[in-house]
């Protein structure tokens, strides 16, 4: 079983639900693709790291055989190439790694080069395996690096359930994270902010075709949940509600994992836990 674990902004607790999620589960693997600024490591603190660096490929020109013909440049809708003078200069920074320039030059003066753009890394917190992708500073894109830790899926499915932590909002990198998901859990704070932003993740998933529910955290007892109100209209499972709790905030701001420190945090995470593949059995059985 593959959850992914999504919120319309950062802060709002996604990484405190996945993370503690993957350590309920027994064994299970827990999947960082907020590659721009993971952080899960900082919980789990998985140990015997092993590290595989990231690389996309980027055009090279070989000048003496480049005869400014703009084949390259014409082709290429990222404006990756141009043609300055006579001479091919190439935009790293731009290149979508597609390869084309390469296949159309007639002349061959192109040639491709590795560049490291990230890295992935794999080690062991108890019997949770954590994978965690790290972008390069600088880097346009952690696509790439994305789908290098998502390659490893099948894998990690013989280690249990799979917990896939996914960047914030809802751009292209959270898109690649959810692709091969079987159940999305959104995360959404009880504010009026809250609620856009569970908007913009509910949206996608609806694109996406996902089934889903909702977690709402910080919840305050008695008082109004905009986000909550936004699941009742649009007919969204809500699989549960974590309190607002100083106690807990406390533990998660030192990098503990609450439901490995007390009881009452392991109960919580364990009934959610219980919540999702109930709903995953579901939608299972409604699909067959």
């Amino acid at each position: 079983m593959r959850i992914a674990v999504l919120s319309g902004k950062g802060g709002t607790g996604k990484t405190l639900v996945s993370v503690n999620l993957a350590a309920v589960a027994g064994k299970a693997a827990y999947v960082d693709c907020d590659v721009e600024e993971p952080n899960g490591h900082l919980f789990l603190k998985p140990e015997q790291v092993e590290t595989r660096e990231v690389t996309v490929k980027i055009p090279v020109v070989e000048d003496s055989l480049c005869t400014a013909c703009r084949i390259c440049t014409e082709f290429c809708r990222f404006n990756a190439l141009a043609l300055v003078r006579e001479k091919l200069l190439i935009f790293e920074e731009i290149c979508h790694s597609c390869g084309g320039c390469t296949l159309l030059c007639p002349q061959k003066a192109l040639w491709e080069k590795d560049k490291v753009i990230g890295k992935v890394e794999a080690g062991s917190s108890g019997e949770v395996r954590v994978l965690s992708g790290i972008m390069n500073t600088g880097e346009e894109s952690g696509v790439p690096v994305i789908k290098a830790l998502l390659r490893a899926l099948p894998e990690l499915d013989r280690e249990g359930d799979v917990f896939i932590d996914c960047p914030p909002g809802s751009a292209c990198t959270v898109m690649e994270s959810i692709q091969d998901a079987d159940f999305c859990v959104l995360v959404a704070e009880p504010t009026r902010f809250g609620a856009q932003n569970l908007s913009m993740v509910h949206e996608l998933v609806e694109v996406f075709h996902k089934p889903h529910g909702v977690v709402l955290n910080k919840v305050l007892e008695g008082e109004e949940d905009p986000s909550e109100e936004y699941c009742k209209s649009k007919g969204v499972k809500i699989l549960g509600r974590i309190p607002f709790d100083r106690h807990l905030g406390n533990l998660n701001a030192g990098g503990r994992v609450v439901s490995r420190e007390e009881e009452a945090y392991r109960t919580l995470f364990e009934g959610l836990l219980q919540g999702i593949r109930k709903e995953v059995r579901h939608e299972a059985a409604a699909g067959a």
